[in-house]
């Protein structure tokens, strides 16, 4: 699965018990009509993927969703979901400089001056 929006916050790398499990989080806004703010952790080897990133960057996430299943002391069940990404891009990288802008395609008008008996001359 993929995510993709703006980098709202990258947090600090930290390091969890005695075995060393580090988690750094991230938190992207999606570009929709009602934007979300999605907290995506990235794990151990996977924290260091986002250093080249900053706020405000146009990025996609891979991720994959986890649950699990927690018992409380009273014995009652609880479900916990979380979102890992395991790669990250940016996206819309800038042209070239000097290159020219080219317009959507829904600006373009629509050609009108065509003739049925027009000669269609490619080879395939």
């Amino acid at each position: 699965m993929e995510v993709q929006g703006k980098v709202k916050l990258i947090g600090e790398t930290k390091t969890y018990g005695n075995n060393g499990f580090q988690k750094r989080e991230l938190v992207v806004t999606t570009e929709e009509q009602y934007p979300q703010h999605l907290l995506i952790e990235f794990v151990q080897d996977k924290t260091n993927l986002l250093d080249s990133y900053q706020v405000g960057d146009a990025i996609k996430v891979g991720i994959n969703l986890r649950g699990r299943e927690w018992q409380t002391p009273q014995g009652e069940i609880k479900y916990f979901n979380s979102i890992s990404g395991w790669r990250i891009e940016k996206v819309g990288a800038q042209a070239p400089q000097g290159a020219p802008e080219v317009p959507p395609f829904d600006e373009y008008e629509p050609v009108s001056n065509t003739n049925a008996e027009d000669h269609d001359d490619l080879p395939f």
